[in-house]
């Protein structure tokens, strides 16, 4: 605990007093760690790069489609059509509510980093175009996108724990709505009063220059063409409760259900509505794509530095020894699987592995009764979300998308999962009360 706490510190002075690059910072303290852990030196380098191309590997197309979709959505004038017409209907005075709804809407069949990807230049239109500030108007959309991959089946921490615990899927979805709700106005528009005196610059890349009515395309066409992953990931997600037996539309079903092909197709289809259909050239479109890969290009190697970072540490096999240590602690089972979930989720940063294996630790006593299994989905659920920080490609997503301070980072996304961590438990402690 001593060496991880050590490491998180120097990763932090390396990268906000050292102004080190923060994946040149993440390599350094990823070898530091494995060091001072014990791992042998000729086994360092390999656990660096499992951990790299384990992450990148699973984000890396997703990231770069969104980024070309996004890039499209912003140039072509369609998210300045997205937020007109959105302010034009609940008013500019409540344009932070249509986003938290339209965040937690998403976010229910979305991946969080497909969802914030896809719904930063939302966002940073509607900051540019009614000139509010961006972490006020941002963070609670992004609040509502974790609170759903933390606590709602299908996201893959959740789905996996109903599956070991024997929960019910129904049930622990209808108990994670009712947790999320608060825990999203809370965390988010709630705690975001706070912020609005945060200065944020976002990435240019998500922001056009104003344009006129004609230039514009049209309504249906903006929101269909930005929505559109979402909607073939809704469409795949209830396909099989349509009972289907045709074995080939099977399989087309759950290769278009992908995420990387619905990025694809979505932005083939963006290509054309965004793009050829509003008269630019091939060349005119490709140069913006290759604009887009480029402002990514330095997220992408900062989340693989984290992924490096925490094969390091899983690696060593410190997550199972503070697991261990946690569970020789007498106390309610429910508190237990949070607290193991936090300490781990603080320790190694992602929110999946924290879950997955605090679950492991607890699945005796959910096995032998005496606690409700969909609670204690939720408990884990709540307790990896926990303080995200330095070692969370999640934090770094927000600090280089918003242009953020490491300081302004800590102070919003990292208050912000802890409170929606915290109040994620206070709702589980309080429903256990009812339905325990």
């Amino acid at each position: 605990m001593l060496v991880i706490f050590l490491c998180i510190v120097l990763l932090v002075l390396l990268v906000s007093w050292g102004k080190i690059n923060p994946f040149v910072a993440f390599l350094l303290v990823s070898i530091a760690a494995g060091l001072l852990l014990g791992i042998p030196v000729n086994k360092i380098t390999a656990s660096i790069q499992k951990g790299i191309g384990d992450i990148l590997g699973g984000l890396v197309i997703v990231i770069c489609l969104g980024a070309m979709l996004g890039k499209l959505v912003a140039t072509s004038g369609a998210a300045q059509r997205i937020a007109g017409v959105l302010v034009s209907a609940v008013g500019q005075k409540h344009i932070q509510w249509a986003l938290v709804a339209a965040g937690f809407i998403i976010g229910i069949p979305l991946f969080y980093g497909i969802g914030f990807v896809l719904m930063v230049p939302l966002i940073f239109s509607v900051v540019d175009k009614y000139k509010l500030p961006a972490v006020f108007i941002g963070l609670p959309m992004i609040a509502s996108l974790s609170v759903t991959h933390g606590f709602l089946p299908p996201h893959p921490s959740p789905s996996a724990l109903v599956v070991l615990f024997h929960a019910d899927m129904g049930k622990t979805f209808i108990y994670g709505l009712m947790i999320a709700i608060p825990a999203i106005i809370l965390a988010g528009p709630v705690f975001a009063t706070f912020l609005k005196k945060i200065p944020s610059a976002p990435l240019a890349t998500f922001r056009a220059a104003e344009m006129t009515e004609a230039e514009m395309p049209g309504a249906f066409i903006s929101f269909f063409t930005a929505l559109l992953p979402v909607l073939l990931l809704m469409l795949t997600a209830f396909f099989p409760y349509l009972h289907v037996q045709n074995p080939l539309m099977v399989k087309v079903v759950t290769l278009v259900g992908d995420p990387s092909i619905v990025m694809l197709i979505a932005l083939l289809v963006a290509i054309y509505t965004l793009g050829i259909r509003q008269g630019k050239s091939m060349a005119v479109i490709s140069g913006q794509l290759t604009d887009a890969v480029k402002d990514i290009a330095l997220i992408l190697l900062i989340i693989a530095g984290s992924g490096a970072f925490k094969e390091v540490l899983t690696a060593s096999g410190v997550d199972k020894l503070i697991a261990a240590r946690l569970g020789e602690l007498h106390m309610p089972p429910l508190l237990l699987g949070w607290l193991i979930a936090a300490i781990i989720r603080i320790s190694l940063g992602s929110a999946t592995v924290a879950g997955l294996t605090a679950a492991g630790i607890v699945a005796g006593l959910v096995s032998a009764g005496g606690v409700n299994p969909n609670l204690m989905v939720l408990a884990i659920g709540a307790g990896s979300l926990a303080f995200s920080h330095v070692n969370d490609s999640g934090f770094w997503l927000f600090k280089e998308y918003f242009n953020l301070s490491m300081k302004d980072t800590f102070r919003s996304w990292s208050v912000m999962e802890s409170l929606v961590s915290l109040i994620g438990l206070a709702g589980v402690l309080i429903l256990n009360v009812f339905v325990g």
